[in-house]
């Protein structure tokens, strides 16, 4: 699947960011995000595969976005027996964010990025639109760090796996009134808190990473992004667990359905039977091969955004791949009119 879709999948990223960047610092949230949709949407319609978005957008409307149970790729045609061989037809679940970080663009803030994770048919878990308690740490803390500890103790676990003082570790804790606690915890512990507004995908990721000075991502965000998230760090062997949240008291904000009760209703139509069962990475991003790939919009950890200049544009793409074990910064130039000088820098 990787010799397959590998470049394919950077391009979708490349074009979701590239049109949304151009919204960049305009105040246009849901603008910067459509055009991002409407380019990975073109752009994954060009790839020979019949591909499922199992993770997206607009699912109780018909807003224009990638909606789940959405069919993508050229084999998904009224033609496609025409068009594909059926012997080398690639089908694959696709979970997509196409601006994850709508805020950040709209305001010209750092962190925002297009990304997506795709498996075989089945490996992706179809999580709901709800929320997700999140717990992301280094490699050398997998499966010593628990979702189920408390803060204090999971920082304890990762200061003896890294051999670093706990004051030198920094937390990323989304900036939401349900946090406070949990914030007021870590700083006891003598930790460090990165407040961010948006964007914990980036967060996650930049654990399995050495030098981002990001050591662990904890609290609650939405549960589409935790699987994508998953994706990313089963294929870096990073620590990553989830737990679905269904109660709106909880979050203290909306979620789709007005209550507890709907809400594990729905669950369990969707066949989840435990709502508390703690998920790790394997589980959620459980197929035989797993892509992740990302583009940075707005300058970020770990990916610069778009830059334009005349005549083009430079992005900084990462693709993580299970299959050849790697992780690629990919750094491109586009084109759009014959340009005078190709920027370096």
């Amino acid at each position: 699947m990787e010799n397959t879709l590998g470049l394919e999948i950077i391009e979708v990223v490349e074009q979701a960011a590239i049109a949304s960047a151009k919204w960049m610092g305009k105040g246009e949230k849901n603008t910067a995000d459509q055009v991002a949709v409407e380019a990975m949407r073109e752009r994954m319609n060009q790839i020979y595969m019949r591909g499922r978005i199992v993770i997206g957008e607009g699912e109780r409307d018909d807003a224009p976005m990638l909606y789940i149970g959405e069919e993508v790729g050229i084999c998904t045609r009224e033609d496609a027996n025409k068009v594909c061989n059926p012997e080398e037809l690639v089908e694959i679940d696709i979970a997509v964010d196409p601006c994850e970080g709508t805020n950040l663009v709209a305001y010209g803030q750092p962190g925002s990025m297009a990304v997506l994770a795709i498996s075989e048919k089945g490996g992706l878990f179809a999580a709901p639109d709800f929320y997700m308690k999140k717990l992301a740490a280094p490699a050398p803390a997998k499966n010593h760090v628990d979702i189920n500890k408390s803060a204090t103790e999971n920082l304890k676990i990762i200061s003896d796996c890294m051999n670093r003082a706990i004051e030198e570790l920094v937390v990323v804790v989304m900036d939401r009134p349900r946090h406070k606690e949990l914030i007021q915890e870590i700083r006891q512990a003598g930790a460090r808190v990165r407040l961010i507004s948006d964007g914990d995908v980036s967060a996650a990721i930049s654990c399995a990473f050495g030098g981002t000075n990001i050591h662990a991502l904890m609290g609650i965000g939405a549960a589409p992004e935790g699987v994508i998230s998953a994706a990313a760090m089963r294929c870096l062997g990073g620590h990553f667990q989830g737990q679905l949240i269904y109660d709106p008291a909880i979050v203290k904000t909306g979620l789709i359905g007005e209550s507890k009760e709907s809400n594990i209703a729905r669950l369990k139509e969707m066949g989840i039977e435990n709502p508390d069962k703690v998920y790790n990475a394997e589980e959620l991003a459980s197929g035989e091969t797993v892509l992740f790939a990302a583009c940075g919009i707005t300058p970020g950890t770990l990916m610069e955004g778009v830059r334009f200049f005349q005549g083009g544009a430079r992005t900084q793409s990462l693709v993580i791949s299970s299959q050849s074990k790697s992780a690629r910064f990919v750094d491109t130039i586009h084109m759009s009119d014959k340009p005078k000088y190709l920027q370096l820098k």
